[in-house]
C-alpha cells in the first residue's frame, strides 16, 4: 500500500481543468442549423440531439481511455470493443434514445491480425448487446503518433421528440434507482494504472478478493451496456436518467440543479476495495472517481421505483433533495 494518498489529479487528470479545456473548445461554437438538423440541445448533456421530424436523433462519440494499455499488458484486446460501444450506448440511453448505428475509429501502431480480430470481436459483442449494426468506420496506421492503439467510435441513436429525458421533470421526493455497475467500467484508469505500478503487485498477479482471477482480467470485466433502460422507459414515469462515468457522482449536476441523497448506497464491487485499499485513496477521492458500483441511474416517482429496480436488478439508493450530492455522511459536493 501507497503512503501517499493518490489522487485522479496526481496521477495526470485533473477534472477541474478538464472541465476548462471545454469551456475554452466549446465556447467559439455558436453556429446553429436550422430546420432538419437543427440542435434540439446545448453542448454538455450525455448526448446530443438534432430535429429530425417527429423524432430526434442522438449522437454521442467516447472510446475506451488508457484501459488499452492493460488490454495490451494482459495481451487479450477482446473486450475492448464491448467497452467503445457501451461508453456510446449508456450515453445515448442516459437521454432515453435507442441506439441505432455505430462507427468506431481504430488507430494503431502496426498491424496484426490477431489483435484486429481480437477488436472486431469486442465490437460485435457490443453491437449485438446494444441491438445496433456497425456501419462502417475508420482504421489509422499512425505509428509517430500512437504507441500501441487507441479505439474510439460514435452512436447514432433515435428517440421521439415528446420522449426526450433531459432531467427537466425531477422534482423533490422522486426516489433513485441504482443499477449495478460490472467494476470500473472504462473510466479512471489513469489512477488504476498508478495504484498498481506503486503497488507491489503486478496485472499477472491473483486478484487477492478472488484467487480464480488476476488483477489484470478483473480490470478487463468489460463495461455493462444498460439497454434494460429503455423497457423502464415504456412501463415508469421516468424522469431523469444517469450514466456514471469518469468524475463519479459530480456528473449528477448534468441531469438536474436539484441534490442527491443516497442512503443506501449499492455496496462497491471488489476491485474498488483493492485500489482504495493499494492506493491509500479517501472515500471522497473514490466517489470522485469512479462509478464506485453503481453505473446507471434512474431518476422516478416513489410509486415507479420498486418496479424499475425489479426490471433492471437495481435497488432504491436514495432521494432527491434540495442541493448537494451526498453518500451516507459523505458530501460529495
Amino acid at each position: 500500500m501507497s503512503d501517499k494518498h493518490l489522487t485522479y489529479a496526481d496521477s495526470g487528470v485533473d477534472i477541474e481543468k478538464e472541465e476548462s479545456t471545454i469551456k475554452a473548445l466549446t465556447s467559439g461554437m455558436t453556429y446553429r442549423r436550422e430546420g432538419l438538423g437543427a440542435p434540439l440541445t446545448d453542448i454538455g448533456h450525455y448526448a446530443g440531439l438534432i430535429e429530425f421530424g417527429e423524432y430526434a436523433l442522438a449522437m454521442a462519440t467516447d472510446g475506451v481511455g488508457s484501459k488499452v494499455l492493460i488490454a495490451n499488458e494482459m495481451k487479450r484486446w477482446n473486450t475492448v470493443g464491448i467497452d467503445c460501444i457501451a461508453m456510446n450506448v449508456n450515453d445515448l440511453l442516459a437521454i432515453g434514445a435507442e441506439p441505432i448505428s455505430f462507427v468506431d475509429y481504430l488507430a494503431l501502431e502496426e498491424h496484426t491480425d490477431e489483435f484486429a480480430r481480437q477488436i472486431g470481436e469486442g465490437l460485435t459483442r457490443g453491437a449485438e448487446i446494444s441491438k445496433m449494426t456497425i456501419v462502417g468506420g475508420e482504421t489509422a496506421t499512425l505509428p509517430e503518433i500512437i504507441n500501441g492503439f487507441d479505439l474510439a467510435g460514435t452512436c447514432l441513436g433515435m428517440v421521439k421528440k415528446d420522449e426526450i429525458i433531459t432531467g427537466e421533470k425531477v422534482q423533490l421526493g422522486d426516489v433513485l434507482v441504482g443499477i449495478p455497475s460490472s467494476g470500473v467500467h472504462s473510466n479512471g484508469y489513469t489512477l488504476v494504472r498508478n495504484i498498481v505500478d506503486r503497488s507491489e503487485h503486478s496485472y499477472h498477479d491473483k486478484f487477492p478478493y478472488n484467487p480464480e482471477t488476476t488483477i489484470g482480467d478483473e480490470l478487463l470485466i468489460p463495461t455493462r451496456i444498460y439497454m434494460e433502460v429503455l423497457d423502464v422507459i415504456k412501463e415508469c414515469d421516468v424522469h431523469g436518467l444517469a450514466h456514471i462515468t469518469g468524475s463519479g457522482l459530480l456528473k449528477l449536476k448534468r441531469v438536474t440543479d436539484l441534490g442527491f441523497d443516497f442512503t443506501d448506497p449499492i455496496e462497491p464491487n471488489d476491485i474498488f476495495k483493492f485500489l482504495q485499499e493499494e492506493g491509500n485513496v479517501d472515500e471522497l477521492e473514490m466517489y470522485r472517481t469512479f462509478n464506485m458500483g453503481m453505473g446507471f441511474l434512474i431518476v422516478l416517482p416513489e410509486e415507479d421505483a420498486r418496479k424499475a429496480a425489479e426490471m433492471t436488478g437495481g435497488k432504491i439508493v436514495g432521494k432527491i433533495v434540495e442541493s448537494g450530492i451526498r453518500v451516507g455522511e459523505l458530501e460529495i459536493v
